[in-house]
This record gives C-alpha cells, structure tokens and sequence, in this order.
C-alpha cells in the first residue's frame, strides 16, 4: 500500500497506522518510540501485523467518526453482504489497548483473524500460551500482549488466527492490550464503554477549537493529529509516529521521526494557542525549559519524548524498508549536531509564551539568559542548519536569522516585559547580524537569499524571514526571493526544501517537494497581498491529503503519492497556521507583523476577535 493509504490511530502515548485493507502495520508500544511490534510497514507479513479481512470482500470506504479519532472502514462482499470495522486506541488510562469492532452491515459475511506480533521491529516471535480466561499472550523479552476475543483462537507457529462470519446488526470486538512481561495485570475492559469514552474524549477536546473560516474541517482533522502526536505525560510533540518512510521510494533518506524537535516550538505554540489550546500550548513550553535545562553549550536539536538527550541513531539490517527503501534507522543522529537555529526557537517560544500570558517558571528567564550567552560566543560559527545536513557545516542564512530572532526577542523581553538583562549589547549584536544577513546572505546576481554564505543554491527556510519579523514580505530581497523559489526551487508548482543536485547536503539521491514550505509560500504570497494566489496554493495543499485528512512530510508530483514520515507535524502545524492567516486575512503565524513593516502590530491570537 502507498504511504496515503494508512490511517492513525492512537493514544497520546504511543500510536498505529491502519491500511485501507483491514491490516495494522505499525504499532510501536508502549511508546511512540518503543520497539515496534508490528512492523509490516517497513517490511513485509514476516515482521509482524494484525489484519482483519474477507476473501471475497473489498473496501469500499473509510472515515473518521467526526471529530475523533476512530476510523471505520466499510467492506463490501460479491453477494452483497458488507461490513465495517472500527479500529481505536482508548486515551491511556492505565493498560494500554487497541480495540477492533467488526460490525456486519448487511447480509452475513465470513471473515478471516491473522494476528502476528513480532516484537522488536519485527526480529522476535514471541512465546504463545493460552490464558485460563481464554485470552492469548504472545511474550519475548520484556514485552507482552494479550487478545481478548469472542471467538476461538488457533495458535500456528507464533501467529494467532481465527475464522468467523457476522450478520448484519451484529457486533464483534477484539480487544488487544499490551503489558511488561513479568507481569500480567490488564483487565478484560467493556469495548463499547471504551469507544463510548473515546469519542467523548476528542469531541470534548475538539469541543475547544476557535477557528472560524472556511476550511474547519482541515483545521479541526489537523489539531487531532497534533494532539495525537503529544506525548501526554511529559507535553513533548513528536514530529511523527514512524520512522525510516523514505523521502524517495528507493532511496536512503529514511529517518525516525518519533521525537521532539526544537525547530518546531514555536509553530507548535502558536498553532495551538491560536485554536484555543493554552493547556497543551504551556505544557509544550514547560517541556522545552526542561529539555533544554543544563549547560547552555550542550544544547541539542532535537531531544527525547520526555527530554532525554541520548537518541543514538542506528540501522537495523532485517527490515528491507518501506517499498525497498533502506536502510531502516532506529534513533536519530541528528542529536548529535550543532544547530544555531534552536537558540532562536526557543527565545521566540518563550516570548510568545509571555506574549500570549502563559504560565510558565520562574526560573525560565535565568535559562534563556543563559542561552543568549552561548550564543553570543557561537553565532558566528558554520553549523548544520534546520534541515541537519550531513555534510560540512556552513554559515547558513536561516542559522543567522534565527540567531537574530533570538537576539530580537531578548531585547523585547527587556522593553515589552521589564526583564533584566544587556539591552544595548543585545540591540547591538541583533544589528549586526541583520547587517551580515542582509550582506552576505543574499545573493544579487541569483536575486534571492540564498542557503548559505557564498553559496547560490536556494533555500526554501529563508521564506520564514518575513514570518519570524526579520524583514517585511514586501520588501524588495524578499519580493525577489519568492520569485526565485517560484521559479527555480518548485516541481509541479510545489516548494523544494533545496535542490540535492545543486546544494550538497552529504547525502545520495533526491527527495520529493515538502510540504511545510509550500505552506510556508502561501503565507508569504498571502503577506505580498497576492491572497488569490495564496489561497489557490492552499487549496491545492489540501487536495494532497489523503481521504480523511492527513499528510506526510513530502510529496512526489508525478507519482501523485506522499512521502516520508507519517502523518508529519509539521505539515499539520502548517496547515493550521496558514488557515488561520488566510481566515484573518493577516498573519496568525505571529502575534505581531515583522518590526520593518509599515502596518501596524495584530494583537495576540488570544486576544483577537
């Protein structure tokens, strides 16, 4: 199946993807960074999945039940009998679980049960034994399930299968849990009392949602993957549930994605507290202060669920990788990298954060501080950039501009919030490296910023120049960067993040066109007031979700497919902030326009009618 053909399910600590035929193919547990045990999608049927078919039916439809996050799929027989299933992850309350209904629709249908977990990405058959209650447990090593079923169950060589028919007005649930093997504690639960709660969970959530203009249901079906993204005991915002879904089928540029980035803090943020989510919003915040907590010079780019800073990056042998796209990696490298930008993410979060009357610690100031004084000592250095290239460091352009954003905030912090610190050394290093930008980072024969100092390869990071405050979207440099990147940086009209052939990033092959800067195009079309572009492109953005709702990180115009991670945070965020500012006809990306602009300062999100 393609990548768009999946569905999410999940349970703000960890989460499934769900095929159009009836399979789950990725269930990490009980993390969304935990060894998955079913791993199909990186492989094939020997690396583990739970599928609930009929030989002779097909799928004929899917949705979410609205404003939730379970997903029904309706199947139809060739004698006309049809039926659905309702696949959901209960929000975690104790044992953590993912209930499938089988509910015949018409006629009577005979269907067919294949459970086989495979623990450890795939790599382990467990141990098999029936319960006296009649469940099933599957152990190895530290991990095991357990099916509860109303129907008997075979075990045959580390698989667990069953055959059964159900008429119409039927219902039909199997319910698997998962708990540490050296203990046995979950409770048979009642499924329709489960999927009773789960809807009231989201519905009440969603319940919560401020946005009013034309595309809600993007918007609303966006802030439900999001919240599905949250790691609910510690607020941290993975940027997506899976790893290794390559950035080009075939390709090596395959990634865990189940982590927190600090590049996407203060979307993040502002995403949220422009939809009215101030609760998720502050514990985001709370969780990058934690995170970040320590020495100012060990900052990292991207930290654990919980803030852990060992995510060592490795690749395991045994998965072939989704459509043959190796290698898979468990852990990501780019921990371990040096990223200027992260010290301007975390400067604006917390300036939002005190735009927007956040509750947050005390001591949050003394850290950013800190940091600020790092960064003095390092801004002038070559790093690895937002998009953790794997190449020579360079003086990349967005690295600089974030590092003025930084700088920027600071300065406000004293003059808009009476906080104490260095004004005139700050206002003075936020000057100069808006002069070395404005200097070396655009480029007047290519006619553009460019993506790094001497270079002339474009960068799709530098159209968030406008966003972040550093100059005017009108302003002349950035009128021509975006023709450029209209231009020269698009493949069926859609934004690269850069283009591999032309700007070496350490890596082999290509990548499809991704879709965050797209958005991020649109936003800065909308702010040039070309807002019939801009809406245009947005409307075509959304078309490139799949049936209910979602999208990956990247697209591939002429395969007409998604690509990489899945579904991918970032995409989402995009979608919400710039549905926000087409709705507001300004800019809901930030509390305030960029400082050179003429017109004059939007209120907070919160605070608009």
């Amino acid at each position: 199946m393609q990548i768009e053909d999946y569905a999410l399910i999940g349970d703000g600590e960890s989460a499934a993807l769900v095929g159009r035929n009836g399979s789950v193919d990725w269930l990490a547990w009980p993390r969304f960074d935990s060894e998955a045990c079913f791993a199909a999608l990186l492989g094939d049927e020997r690396h583990g999945f739970w599928r609930i078919d009929s030989e002779d039916a097909r799928p004929t439809s899917r949705r979410y039940r609205e404003g939730s996050l379970v997903i029904e799929h309706d199947f139809e027989g060739r004698d006309g009998a049809s039926f659905r299933i309702i696949d959901f992850m209960e929000p975690r309350q104790g044992d953590p679980k993912l209930v499938r209904q089988v509910v015949g629709l018409n006629g009577r249908s005979q269907l067919r049960l294949l459970l086989r977990p495979r623990f450890d990405y795939g790599a382990v058959k467990p141990w098999l034994q029936m319960r006296e209650s009649g469940a099933l447990r599957a152990v190895a090593g530290p991990h095991s399930v357990i099916l509860r079923s109303p129907c008997p169950l075979q075990i045959d060589d580390g698989d667990l299968a069953t055959t059964f028919s159900v008429e119409a007005g039927e219902t039909l649930s199997f319910v698997l849990s998962y708990d540490p093997s050296h203990v046995y504690t979950p409770e048979p639960c009642d499924p329709e009392a489960a999927l009773a709660r789960t809807l009231s969970y989201w519905r009440k959530w969603g319940a919560k949602n401020r946005y009013d203009g034309p595309w809600p249901q993007a918007v609303n079906r966006s802030l439900i993957t999001i919240k599905a993204l949250i790691y609910a005991p510690t607020g941290g915002i993975i940027a997506a549930p899976t790893t290794s879904l390559p950035e080009q089928i075939g390709g090596a540029r395959n990634w865990d994605y189940r982590f927190c980035w600090l590049r996407d803090a203060s979307f993040s943020m502002l995403s949220l507290m422009n939809a009215g989510y101030r609760k998720e919003a502050e514990a985001w915040c709370e969780w990058v202060l934690r995170a970040v907590a320590g020495e100012p010079d060990e900052i990292q780019p991207v930290y654990g669920l919980a803030g852990e800073r060992r995510v060592e990056e490795r690749e395991i042998g045994w998965l072939p990788g989704y459509e043959g796209s190796a290698p898979v990696r468990i852990g990501n490298a780019a921990a371990g990298q040096f990223q200027i930008d992260a010290f301007g993410w975390i400067l604006d979060t917390m300036h939002q954060a005190r735009t927007f009357k956040l509750d947050l610690r005390e001591d949050s100031w003394a850290l950013e501080t800190a940091l600020l004084k790092q960064l003095e000592r390092v801004w002038r250095e070559p790093d690895e950039g937002i998009w953790e290239v794997r190449g020579e460091p360079r003086h990349f352009v967005h690295s600089k501009v974030m590092a003025w954003v930084a700088f920027d905030r600071a300065v406000r912090a004293v003059e808009e919030f009476g906080q104490p610190g260095p004004v005139e050394r700050w206002r003075a290093l936020r000057d100069e490296i808006h002069a070395e930008v404005c200097a070396r980072g655009y480029d007047e024969q290519v006619g553009a910023f460019v993506q790094s100092y001497g270079d002339d390869a474009l960068d799709a990071s530098v159209l968030l120049i406008p966003l972040v405050g550093f100059l005017p979207a009108e302003d002349p440099r950035m009128v021509s960067t975006v023709a450029a990147i209209q231009d020269r940086l698009t493949r069926g009209g859609l934004v690269l993040r850069y283009d591999p052939k032309q700007a070496d990033d350490g890596l082999a092959g290509e990548e499809g066109v991704f879709l965050a800067c797209s958005f991020w195009l649109a936003d800065n079309l909308l702010l040039q007031g070309r807002r019939a572009e801009a809406q245009a492109l947005f409307e075509r953005l959304l078309k490139l979700c799949n049936d209910v709702g979602l999208l990956a990180e990247e697209y591939e115009p002429k395969a007409g497919r998604q690509l990489g991670n899945f579904p991918q945070a970032f995409s989402h965020f995009a979608i919400i902030d710039t549905a926000f500012n087409l709705a507001r006809q300004k800019s809901a990306a930030r509390p305030e326009e960029p400082r050179d602009s003429e017109s004059a300062p939007d209120e907070p999100a919160d605070q608009q009618a």
